[in-house]
């Protein structure tokens, strides 16, 4: 066995897709696949600079920053309220419609999030409890530049708002003539954000994890962005909470032999038009499946426009991978943790108990990754990298603080007071046992 995956030999000399045998190679396989956090040299060095000019120089370093990075120096880094309103009334009826349904359903699903805070009382007289509040100020980055995404908008702002966040501030970059999209100033109007800045990459990620002369610390930052955002999430944490370290998207899917071939490929190639880096993935234990994903995808990707970067994603990070089972297949999506997982077999909940690492899972083929992205209302900022491990979507629960409360009572304190201080005793620290023994004294 070599240290590459080997695919399976196809009649075109250069396949967009190719099949790989998980069994003939499964270690050189998900090396091939496996994503990563690490950042190179350069981006640490370039973002490390960003940070501390930020920091040093505030508002002139941002807007340094953003002339060189972004082509405009704006006067205010602000949006308009005029602007944001334009931007509402000049859009399409059609649009703003759909951006309202689709909010009501962000809504409605985080409203199912909420977290309550508890009290019990117990022994001797003790009261105990803790406490959930929202955090005081967010601010929601939304990617620009390349793409605008209004659906960023809606995703970062319905769960900061139903946890009840007192100050919601977003970001988005501006083009060279100082303009941002209109599309996305539309989706911050129907969510009700008017707290709306023109600026992008790491100086903007600074700003409002340090705060500066004219722009306020946050106490937590949410959203994708590039990998000089990502990076500057990563470096401020601890200033300030953060969601995740967002990477490049991803997909899995898993599909038996009855799966639609076309769905699968459209599915795949919808992951792939993020960007060149994206991972898009067939796992299947039907090898005529495979073969007939691999021929569409063959014949579709002349038609696509995003053709360039399709390609590129799904020759450098796609794959499809034929097992023996279902249960095999589970087991490999396990071992990637995707972001997104489709499932496009005849009997998804019974497959559902074997998988246990995805950031999202849609069940079915009616269930396209697209519905979740835009539409159905659980959140489509999710774990990528193999996070989903351990991380879980941008939820309520991002923007709360848990409080613990302790009230003790005197009668309490003096019956158990003495193993307290006998416990604190043994670890070498004398003055928490005094603390507890002067108060068992009555002194």
């Amino acid at each position: 066995m070599g240290n590459e995956p080997t695919p399976i030999e196809s009649p075109n000399k250069k396949p967009v897709l190719k099949i790989f045998p998980f069994a003939d190679n499964p270690d050189a396989l998900m090396a091939h696949l496996s994503r990563t956090v690490s950042f190179d040299d350069t981006v640490q060095k370039a973002v490390d600079e960003i940070l501390q000019a930020v920091r040093q120089r505030g508002d002139e370093a941002v807007l340094d920053y953003t002339e060189k990075f972004q082509g405009f120096r704006p006067e205010s880094m602000k949006v308009s309220p005029e602007a944001i309103r334009r931007a509402r009334e000049e859009a399409d009826p059609e649009f703003i419609s759909t951006l309202k349904e689709a909010y009501g359903n962000i809504l409605e699903f985080h409203r199912h999030e909420v977290e309550k805070s508890f009290f019990y009382e117990g022994e001797g007289g003790v009261l105990l409890g803790q406490r959930v509040t929202p955090m005081q100020r967010a601010l929601l980055y939304v990617p620009g530049g390349k793409a605008a995404y209004p659906s960023s908008v809606l995703m970062n702002a319905a769960p900061a708002q139903v946890a009840g966040v007192g100050e919601i501030a977003m970001t988005t970059p501006c083009d060279s003539t100082g303009e941002v999209s209109s599309h996305i100033l539309a989706a911050a109007s129907v969510a009700g954000i008017s707290s709306v800045y023109k600026l992008g990459g790491a100086q903007a990620i600074a700003a409002f994890a340090y705060g500066t002369q004219s722009i306020e610390k946050v106490d937590i930052i949410t959203g994708p962005g590039n990998k000089f955002v990502a990076l500057a999430k990563k470096e401020v944490f601890g200033h300030v909470a953060i969601d995740s370290i967002a990477g490049p998207s991803e997909v899995v899917i898993i599909a038996d032999a009855d799966a639609n071939p076309d769905y699968i490929v459209l599915d795949l190639f919808a992951q792939a038009e993020h960007d060149a880096d994206a991972s898009s993935v067939l796992i299947t234990p039907s090898a005529s499946l495979a073969e007939r994903v691999a021929a569409i995808a063959g014949e579709r990707i002349g038609g696509m426009l995003r053709r360039e970067v399709i390609e590129a994603s799904l020759r450098q990070n796609g794959a499809i991978i034929l097992v023996d089972s279902l249960d095999e297949a589970a087991r490999v999506s396990d071992m990637l943790a995707p972001e997104h997982l489709e499932l496009h077999v005849n009997h998804p909940w019974e497959l559902l108990p074997s998988l246990h690492h995805a950031g999202a899972i849609f069940m079915g083929s009616s269930s396209c990754e697209t519905v979740g992205d835009y539409y159905a209302g659980p959140n489509h900022t999710l774990p990528t990298n193999g996070t989903a491990r351990f991380f879980s979507p941008l939820s309520v629960r991002d923007f709360v603080k848990h409080t613990s409360i302790i009230a003790y009572s005197q009668q309490q304190l003096l019956r158990c007071g003495e193993r307290i201080a006998d416990f604190a005793d043994r670890e070498g620290l004398q003055a928490h046992a005094e603390a507890v023994r002067i108060r068992l004294a009555g002194k």
